[in-house]
């Protein structure tokens, strides 16, 4: 499936996102088109679709569009983001110039009346005009093209607002016997007033809105434009879009590494917090995976790419957080269906406020009427209800990938906010997932480093996981194996050589029974160490015992904490393995679960999550394996943790890249910030329609004689959409720690 992304001019309102959506999808061949008004982007999945039709359906419906490609197609669309930043500057200072010379000339007094200078007043009424028509006229082009279309928007409302405040004062100069002599006043301040302030809002909001993609230009940043490539013996430095498959790549102290590739030569430390959000650089060496956009802290080395262009991992995550960001979860929708219906019952509403004040108003009915009706246009104006759900997902999303957390759509992040019961797997996720020695009980007289080097010589020649956690913390001790002759395992029982004139047995209790080797008083102390979880062997030399070595697959340092931060957050936490009871249950002790649910087939783990489901529970499921896949389909929110396999990943709707528990902790609480943060931000842009627009029709004025101003409805229109702009910022550093 081709999937194109655009860059869209003249987005104002939920109206037009909804506009431009329509436009989209009747393009032949395309299956979805997801606009994102925060961002004035558009992202179009199809088939057979080409980037030239779809910005020909953007423009028939009344919008401009470009493509986007790659880090230049960002660059483009950040230069034309600076310049209608500046023209929405420009537009506010012309009119808000024009605009206050008009209003402090009418309240001094500065003008004569009408009917005394109808020269002058003409001059201002084309004045007027000409900002109409030069500094607002794309409100009056994108009103005409939504009409043609069947819709209304927000140019249709501030078009209709200052057409008939200009409309309305020029009748009165050209024909004052049509209107009573009392209603004879003209509102071409109000006109040129109402432009100003709805264009300083849009540039204070385009200005806000400015820091809610940092995370992807950040992200977007961390790619080199250069590479050191090696060809024919010799150094070139070229462009990274250059850089082909299996080319030799030089990496240097403090090199941004271009693209994804494995370690051939050489050693370093690369800072990989970028992708994982753990502050430590991680030790390279030959064999090693890096990742394009890490930052090669010490040392140099080699590096052949593996991964280009598209295909990186840090490519991967931009695209994962632009559909997330452009994604809607189902309240967004819900706003979509209000915003459709919008407009026209704000036009209704202007309608019959007019029509009510003509009829029973006071003297002069037709200016009050016109008054009032122009308010209401103006104060509705649906900017703050359109922005109120995108730009809260666009910075939740995100702070969560600066947090090394891939949130795949909004719909993820709505329901994991809505959690109940959190369903941990054991292997990988709270525990490391590879088996290390964590006991080391030698027999009087034997040191450690003897008890522990004998059974890494043992077991230097097996590929069983036991034998390499032995060798593995023989190495990290510095410990070398002696060299063992006659190797033989023992099927069921363990392993035994000769060192030298010695006989060596390595396995289970039983192997030394059958060797009749006395396990003293360490018989006891294994049986508690089984107890715990633990795979306990024994080492024997020449029929006497040597020590006991336990074998586990240890806890994450943090997963007990993470735990406890899941429980205080108020979800049930569930641990779901294939494990032994005895070793679940130890390892749900450790870690504080409320309920271990063990020795359960791959098969069945989705069945598990299933039936928390019927019990009303919204589940999440966090694992790393092949066979958590299906369990992590079926939840209602599927965690992977960065470590599982790329099937794992795939099948969640949320990916760690951390290693870590905590990241699961993180994300809920950043879910359930965002959720906060786009009630809090519907509620005012609501709210302050449904109190605006009563007040702005006239219900206060038979109580208290309050009549809002047309220029104070503009300002109050345009800072409304700065407030849930803002509101939304807060996202960026509101705290996490439960």
């Amino acid at each position: 499936m081709d999937e194109i992304r655009l860059s869209i001019s003249g987005m104002a309102c939920a109206g037009c996102v909804s506009a431009v959506e329509q436009a989209l999808q009747a393009v032949p061949g395309v299956s979805s088109a997801m606009v994102n008004l925060a961002e004035r982007t558009a992202l179009v999945q199809g088939e057979g679709i080409d980037a030239d039709t779809l910005i020909e359906a953007v423009r028939k419906g009344g919008y401009d569009a470009a493509e986007l490609r790659g880090l230049d197609g960002e660059s483009e669309k950040e230069q034309r983001e600076l310049a209608e930043y500046r023209r929405l500057w420009w537009r506010a200072i012309v009119a808000g110039g024009v605009g206050l010379v008009l209003f402090v000339g009418a309240m001094a007094d500065l003008f004569p009346p009408l009917d005394q200078a109808r020269l002058l007043w003409l001059g201002i009424s084309a004045v007027t005009l000409g900002v109409l028509v030069f500094v607002g006229g794309h409100f009056f082009r994108g009103a005409w093209a939504s009409l043609k279309a069947g819709r209304g928007n927000m140019d249709t409302l501030v078009a209709l607002g200052t057409g008939t405040a200009w409309l309305y004062s020029t009748i009165v100069l050209l024909w004052p016997e049509l209107v009573p002599a009392q209603a004879r006043h003209a509102y071409f301040d109000a006109a040129v007033i109402i432009i100003g302030l709805v264009s300083l809002g849009s540039a204070l909001e385009s200005k806000a809105r400015g820091k809610t993609s940092l995370a992807i230009k950040r992200l977007i940043g961390l790619q080199p434009k250069t590479a050191l490539v090696i060809r024919n013996g010799k150094e070139q430095e070229i462009p990274v879009a250059e850089i082909g498959l299996e080319e030799t790549i030089k990496i240097r102290p403090g090199d941004r590494i271009p693209v994804d590739g494995e370690v051939f030569e050489g050693e370093s430390h690369v800072d990989e917090s970028m992708l994982t959000g753990e502050p430590m650089p991680v030790q390279k060496k030959k064999g090693d995976t890096v990742f394009g956009g890490t930052l090669n802290a010490e040392g140099s080395f080699l590096m052949q790419a593996t991964r280009i262009g598209r295909d990186t991992a840090l490519a991967h995550i931009i695209e994962s957080v632009r559909q997330a960001q452009a994604s809607k979860p189902a309240i967004g929708r819900l706003v979509d269906k209000v915003a459709a219906v919008f407009v026209p019952v704000v036009v209704t509403v202007a309608i019959i406020a007019f029509i009510v004040w003509y009829a029973y108003g006071p003297e002069p009915q037709i200016s009050y009427a016109v008054v009032v009706a122009m308010t209401v246009l103006v104060i509705a104006c649906p900017c703050a209800l359109g922005l109120a759900t995108p730009i809260s997902i666009m910075v939740g999303v995100g702070r969560a990938a600066e947090m090394g957390v891939l949130i795949r759509n909004g719909e993820a992040l709505q329901r994991t906010g809505q959690l109940h019961t959190i369903v941990l797997d054991k292997t990988g996720t709270i525990t490391r997932g590879h088996p290390a020695v964590t006991s080391l009980l030698p027999a009087d007289g034997v040191s450690e480093d003897k008890l522990l080097g004998l059974a890494a010589g043992l077991e230097a020649g097996s590929e069983h996981p036991l034998a390499k956690a032995i060798l593995s913390a023989a190495g990290e001790r510095g410990i070398e194996p002696p060299a063992i002759e006659g190797f033989e395992a023992v099927a069921g029982f363990g392993v035994q050589g000769r060192n030298g004139d010695d006989r060596l047995l390595l396995g289970k209790p039983g192997f030394m029974l059958r060797e009749a080797v006395q396990l003293g008083g360490l018989a006891t102390q294994g049986d508690e160490l089984a107890a715990h979880g633990q795979t306990v062997v024994y080492l024997a030399r020449n029929g006497k015992l040597v020590g006991m070595l336990g074998i586990s697959d240890p806890v994450r340092e943090d997963s007990a904490e993470a735990v406890a931060r899941l429980r205080r957050l108020g979800l049930r936490v569930i641990m779901l393995t294939g494990d032994n009871r005895n070793t679940a249950e130890s390892v749900g002790r450790q870690v504080g679960v409320d309920e271990v649910i063990a020795e359960v087939l791959p098969q069945d783990k989705q069945d598990k999550v299933a039936e928390l489901q019927g019990r009303g529970q919204v589940v999440a499921m966090v694992g790393d394996g092949i066979n958590d896949a299906p369990a992590l389909a079926r939840a209602d929110v599927g965690i992977a943790m960065g470590s599982g396999t790329d099937v794992a990943i795939e099948s969640a709707d949320i990916a760690l890249m951390r290693h870590t528990l905590m990241g699961v902790a993180d994300t809920i609480a950043l879910s359930r910030a965002t959720l906060r943060n786009i009630w809090q931000n519907l509620f005012g842009a609501f709210v302050y329609n449904t109190l605006g627009i009563p007040v702005a029709a006239g219900v206060l004025y038979p109580f208290f004689g309050v009549l809002l101003s047309p220029v104070i409805a503009a300002a109050a229109m345009s800072m409304s959409s700065v407030t849930v702009v803002s509101n939304a910022l807060r996202l960026r550093k509101v705290k996490l720690d439960v």
